[in-house]
């Protein structure tokens, strides 16, 4: 079943930001997933690092665990392909990928949880397209979150310290040709850990999310468009007013097996002290504080990469 989510043009945030705050919104409050277009990312940007991903994957496979950090937790660097699988998940994702994070100032009070990044040298091109990507990312996730905060009934600019210097993730994915009978899939059904998701569409079909009745449906965005969900701190935060929900990459069918599928998320996250505490506002009578006790960002985090295998 396809997935009927409407796009909705970024435009609308410069000229009605009522509109696009309450169409972004509505359409989080009954999917968790949102699809925005018009979003401004350079396209040339955006090829040029989609090169440098598939020039990065198509490299030795020893050559590429020269960057796998033992221990790392994967925030930087390679993680190989068959380690990280879904929360609960008896089989590995068929998958492998490469971390992007924040690159913070010499001293910096966050540099205990965000590691220096590092750069494949096969790949000149690969920092500055990259770090350029993260950076417009970082920006475009703060604008939409800007529309959360209004549909939410919060001052348009709530989200902008919380998520100053956040521990976000750019991550570059990979996943292979699938044999005949794989074990596992492409990615398990999951819900992402962080605030929100903001994923630039694959060229090959794969993503699905679980609708409220239960039934897988396909995510088929439009060309240029980037798929925005909502991310497991975020739904704590809204006491789950804005559901953070399940979703997978299934295996290709037999006609597309042979063809890889690239994809390049992008998870926003907080900043590893932020405390998040059930907002007053989404706490009512029909639906009670979930999360009478607060956590930080950091300890969250930190929960969740156990359940899946990399920490």
């Amino acid at each position: 079943m396809t997935s009927a989510l409407t796009p909705v043009s970024k435009s609308l945030l410069a000229s009605n930001k009522a509109a696009f705050a309450a169409a972004i919104g509505d359409s989080y409050a009954h999917t968790g997933f949102a699809v925005v277009s018009d979003h401004g990312l350079d396209p040339a940007l955006l090829d040029r690092a989609m090169g440098d991903v598939k020039a990065f994957f198509a490299l030795p496979d020893e050559t590429k665990r020269r960057y796998h950090v033992p221990g790392g937790g994967g925030q930087r660097g390679y993680t190989p392909f068959g380690v990280e699988a879904a929360k609960g998940a008896a089989e590995v994702d068929l998958k492998e990928f490469w971390h992007v994070g924040r690159t913070l100032p010499p001293g910096h009070r966050f540099q205990a949880f965000m590691p220096d990044n590092l750069w494949p040298e096969e790949i000149p091109s690969f920092r500055r397209n990259l770090t350029d990507l993260f950076d417009a990312l970082d920006r475009l996730g703060v604008e939409i979150l800007s529309a959360i905060a209004i549909y939410l009934d919060l001052p348009e600019t709530f989200f902008e310290a919380p998520v100053r210097d956040g521990n976000s993730i750019l991550r570059l994915l990979h996943y292979p040709p699938t044999p005949p009978n794989p074990q596992g899939v492409r990615a398990g059904a999951h819900e992402d850990i962080n605030v929100i998701t903001l994923l630039l569409g694959a060229e090959e079909a794969g993503l699905q999310l679980l609708d409220k009745q239960g039934r897988w449906q396909d995510v088929s965005p439009p060309d240029g468009a980037v798929v925005v969900n909502i991310g497991d701190m975020l739904q704590r935060l809204t006491n789950h007013r804005l559901p953070s929900t399940t979703h997978r990459v299934v295996n290709p069918k037999a006609d597309r097996a042979h063809l890889p599928r690239y994809s390049i998320p992008y998870f926003l996250h907080f900043a590893p002290d932020y405390g998040i505490k059930t907002l007053p506002s989404c706490i009512t009578q029909d639906n009670p504080n979930r999360y009478p006790e607060p956590i930080t960002a950091q300890e969250f985090l930190l929960q969740r990469l156990k359940e899946i295998r990399l920490a």
